[in-house]
Order: structure tokens, then C-alpha cells, then sequence
């Protein structure tokens, strides 16, 4: 539902290149995350407020993205998240498992690791990490 502008390889690859970058700066772990044609799925652990990263996050992909279709003064992202705090190891898998097998839920691929905005891309398990905070992005 809603526009896929996340569907364009370009737009998705603004968005995984960012959350890499933000690993790169130091402001989170990045344990899972898909970037699906209309919303993104995060499992992260913030060394900055939650709200500091989604902040970043969403300005700098929205104002990127909006450049490539020539969308000018109109919002991105929707302007609420959903977060959630992971407290056990099964669950933090759980979360994992969710955001990586997305693709395969929604008919996009076959296997986790065949989609190329994933986590799992290139691989078939991941790291366990109970620290993560779990946030979609729409």
C-alpha cells in the first residue's frame, strides 16, 4: 500500500548506504535491516537517542531520494516510526528472522540472502545480539 518509490534501486540503495554509513560514524550497530518498495524495517542498537537517529535517517534519505523523481516540498517518510526495545536473545532472533524473511513473505524472492536490500544478502544467518531496538520506517 502506498507509494513504492523504494522499489527504484537507486532510492533503495540511497537508504542501505546510509544506514551502513551511520555504523561508519559510530551512531548504532546495525543488526538487521530490509528495505522493502514502501517501507524499511531496522533492528539496530543507537549509541545516540532513538530520536536523534531516526531524525538522521529520515532527513538525509528523504532529501536524497526526493531529488531522483523531482518531488519538491513533499514528504517522504511518514512522520511517526514504530519502535520497540528487545529484551532476550529470542526475541532479538525472532525480530531478525521477521525483518530478514520479509522479502520471501511478500513473493518479492525465494530465499532471504537473494534480496539485494537486506541484511541478509549474500548469506543465510546472522549475528545474535540482544541489544537490538527494532524500528520500521514508512
Amino acid at each position: 500500500m502506498g507509494p513504492v518509490y523504494l522499489r527504484q534501486e537507486k532510492i533503495a540503495g540511497i537508504v542501505r548506504d546510509h544506514l551502513q554509513a551511520l555504523v561508519a560514524e559510530g551512531l548504532c550497530s546495525l543488526d538487521a535491516y530490509v528495505v522493502m518498495p514502501n517501507h524499511v524495517h531496522v533492528l539496530w542498537t543507537p549509541h545516540i537517542r532513538l530520536s536523534q537517529l531516526m531524525h538522521r535517517t529520515k532527513g538525509a534519505t528523504a532529501r536524497w531520494a526526493n531529488k531522483l523523481p523531482g518531488r519538491v516540498g513533499a514528504p517522504f517518510w511518514q512522520e511517526e516510526y514504530f519502535d520497540r526495545l528487545v529484551r532476550s536473545a529470542a526475541e532479538f532472533e525472532q525480530i531478525r528472522h521477521y525483518i530478514e524473511w520479509n522479502p520471501v513473505k511478500a513473493g518479492l524472492v525465494a530465499h532471504p540472502w537473494e534480496f539485494p536490500w537486506s541484511s541478509a544478502c549474500g548469506r543465510e544467518s546472522g549475528p545474535e545480539d540482544p541489544r537490538g531496538v527494532n524500528s520500521a520506517l514508512r
